[in-house]
Parts: structure tokens; sequence; C-alpha cells
């Protein structure tokens, strides 16, 4: 029971936000009464940590399920990001901006967390394009990496990019090939053109 709890509210926190969501909504949504729900989480940011910590998990065990695949590294920040943008529901920022907002520490955990596994990601990810040759050589693997966390991290950022003049998606797939262009030698762009 406990794990359907957390698919159910996961799915929930996802489509209508994590603030949105009430321990009722849930209940409802399985048929269960509100106090099945306690047994398994003492309160509902309880429930948030473990829903946001799952996924967290699955997104990781992803994306090291690509890694492994051993594809060019351009090809691997494309099929991350639609996998990631599959997973978080196509990333409506209203979800992830609640949880900043009414989940502060929690929020600040994932981002953490985050920021580990996406500077390992990354960091490989660029090293693998320039023995490929399809990065540029001489690129500071350290600061790129954080340049790119930065960039991802920003443009969910509701006062630089309000949601009511730029769409998300829109955001990340320019932010993907700006920071592509910014790296590639031209057989990387060559791949980035074919990818488009």
């Amino acid at each position: 029971m406990k794990e359907q709890i957390l698919e159910k509210a996961t799915e929930m926190f996802l489509t209508l936000g994590f603030k949105s969501v009430t321990m009722d909504d849930i209940a409802n949504e399985l048929g269960i009464s509100k106090k099945t729900i306690y047994q398994h989480f003492a309160t509902k940011p309880d429930l948030v940590k473990h829903a946001t910590t799952r996924l967290f998990e699955e997104i990781s065990c992803g994306i090291d399920l690509i890694y492994s695949q051993n594809k060019n590294p351009i090809e691997e920040l494309f099929e991350i990001k639609q996998f990631v943008l599959h997973h978080l529901k196509n990333e409506s920022s209203s979800p992830f901006y609640q949880l900043q907002k009414y989940y502060p520490k929690i929020h600040a955990g994932l981002k953490i967390k985050q920021f580990e596994k996406m500077g390992t990601c990354v960091t490989e990810n660029l090293r693998k394009g320039i023995e490929l040759q399809l990065y540029r050589a001489e690129i500071d693997i350290h600061a790129v990496s954080r340049f790119y966390f930065a960039g991802m991290t920003s443009i969910k950022d509701h006062e630089l990019f309000p949601q009511n003049e730029f769409n998300l998606i829109d955001l990340q797939n320019q932010y993907l090939e700006y920071h592509l262009r910014g790296i590639c030698t031209s057989k990387g762009i060559e791949i980035l053109e074919s990818l488009k």
C-alpha cells in the first residue's frame, strides 16, 4: 500500500502541484481513508520528501541507463532531456515552483542531489565529447559543467522566465542548443544539426 500511495501522490504532485494536492485528494483518488496514508507517512511534508526522493532515484537510474548505452555525447544529452521531460510530465514549472515556495528545505535538499548527479554526468559527457573531438579540447570541464547546471536551473526561475511569456519545453530545447553550440567542434555541430 505504501508504494501505491507514493506512486499516486507523485503523479498528482507533478500534475497539480505540491501545494495544491491535499492528503484528502490522494485518499479519494486511491479510494482509501486519509488515516491509511498517515499510517505510512506521518505528515504531508514527509510524503512530499519521499515522493521527490523516489522521483529523483527513478530519473537517476534512467540517466545511468542512457549513459551505459555508450552513445555519442550529443545524442546522450538529447535523450536525457527527453527522458527527464517524460518522467516529469513535460516538466511544468508550477509544481517545482510550489515545492520551492512551500517546502524550501525539501527543495534545497533535492537541488543538492541534482547538482551532484548532474555534475558527475555532465563532467563525463564533456570528457567523452572532447575525446571524440565533438567538443572543443580547450573548454574548462569544471566550469562548463557548472554553467550547464546553472542554466538548466535558471530557466525554471519564474522571475527570469515568466510562465505567461515562455514555454519551459521550448526554453530547454533552446538552452541545450545554446550549450552545445558553445562547446562543439564543427564535427559536433554536424551531429547537433542532424538531431534538431
